[in-house]
């Protein structure tokens, strides 16, 4: 199944209902759909590119595991299964979603932390004193920003600011523009946060390399809605989040991702005792552990690590190519609609229009747009985020949304509008 166009055509209002049941009628992942809670109900939750929506067993794996894991083996669990696992469920998000060969991937920390860590990981590893300087852009997500104009401050380093097309993202000739001789870190963010703009993850990676410097990758709204192929591109460092695409629930771990060639010295800023070699020693000195496990810190989020298990078997049953095929469709749906309904009521799109050059969601601008426009929607169980000045943020995550839930929220979005 293919909808996706270049330039969409406006379809009549009367045809979008005929037109998302036939999408929907011909969707090889619907009956994924019915694998998570809510979907069932009128709700048309768009945005699952903040929150997914959680597995109906999640209930049955969180139950066991407090049962028969905790409950049963108490602290036996650490030596039979738990130690391992920020390796184990690791290995397999590498494998079915990023693109990542065995022991280079870890689930471990927030993503603010894992950033942290990998960012002065990435400056550990360049040895020219005389690179001195971070990349970012202005667009990218706070805590990126944040984040590397305190380690700028920490080390005494200077910040070079991309400053890309908020409809957009960072191209890459904005990036060969930017790095040079002086240029250390270069660290962006796959899909922009608020456009939605596909950044070119390869031919950046190879400028960046190209200049002798490292590059961070920010796959939050990437990881599971687009494919990933890390290895390939040879990305240096890499993280992201797993309570959006991967329905790991509020505030479950991120994941960190070192490439291989990089593990041997790898000189992460935090050292807690689960990233030292032979924890459980309790030995004076840090030695770290080898391998990606060095990475860790502090004590694994055990319990944060059950719900996203059972999205990463259900991606590897789906496969990355056909989840990023729906989301093509989904997202040129979207567009289909706003042009019919939005557009001649006065709203802006702020994405990419080619299926290609975007992740898995829109924005929609509008300058009646507001926070409480938003909160009027959530009240009629139509479930959109707003982000300022005057977006409107569609995010549909192609597991678990429907091409008639689309249009519902669409049309709840006119209704505001049009009120």
């Amino acid at each position: 199944m293919s909808i996706h166009q270049e330039n969409p055509a406006s379809v009549a209002p009367d045809e979008l209902r005929q037109r998302a049941e036939e999408l929907d009628r011909k969707d090889a992942l619907a009956h994924y759909r019915d694998h998570f809670i809510g979907t069932d109900t009128p709700l048309s939750y768009l945005d699952g590119n903040s929150l997914g929506r959680p597995l109906k067993r999640t209930a049955d794996d969180v139950a066991a595991f407090v049962r028969d894991e905790w409950g049963g083996r108490l602290i036996r669990g650490w030596d039979e299964k738990w130690l391992a696992l920020p390796q184990t469920i690791g290995d397999q998000l590498g494998r079915a979603v990023i693109g990542a060969a065995a022991g280079q991937t870890i689930v471990a920390d927030s993503t603010t932390v894992v950033l942290y860590k990998l960012i002065r990981a990435a400056l550990a590893a360049v040895q020219d004193p005389d690179r001195n300087e971070l990349v970012l852009d202005t667009e990218n997500f706070p805590t990126d920003r944040y984040l590397v104009e305190g380690i700028a401050l920490e080390e005494g380093l200077t910040l070079r600011w991309i400053e890309p097309d908020p409809a957009a993202g960072v191209t890459l000739d904005q990036v060969r523009e930017a790095v040079g001789p002086r240029t250390a870190v270069v660290l962006i963010s796959q899909i922009a946060y608020r456009s939605g703009h596909l950044a070119d993850l390869p031919g950046i990676t190879k400028a960046v390399h190209d200049a002798g410097a490292v590059v961070v990758w920010d796959l939050c709204h990437s990881a599971g809605s687009v494919e990933i192929d890390l290895d390939g591109a040879d990305v240096d460092f890499a993280a992201g989040c797993t309570y959006k695409y991967l329905n790991g629930g509020p505030g479950s771990p991120a994941f960190a991702y070192v490439n291989a060639r990089h593990l041997p010295s790898l000189n992460q800023p935090i050292w807690g005792w689960m990233g030292r070699k032979d924890a459980f020693e309790m030995a004076a000195g840090y030695q770290p552990a080898d391998g990606i496990r060095g990475f860790l810190s502090g004590t694994p989020a055990i319990f944060g690590m059950i719900a996203m298990q059972g999205t990463l078997d259900l991606i590897e049953e789906a496969g990355m190519a056909a989840i990023r095929s729906k989301s093509k469709d989904l997202t040129a749906f979207a567009v289909e609609i706003f042009d019919a309904w939005l557009a001649p009521l006065g709203a802006e799109l702020a994405t990419p229009r080619s299926p290609g050059e975007r992740g898995g969601h829109i924005t929609v601008d509008h300058a009646g747009f507001t926070k409480a426009t938003v909160e009027a929607l959530w009240d009629g169980d139509v479930i959109p985020d707003f982000r300022s000045p005057h977006g409107i943020r569609v995010g549909l995550s192609p597991l678990s949304t429907s091409f008639a839930e689309v249009l519902d929220g669409m049309a709840a979005i006119r209704d505001r509008l049009q009120g």
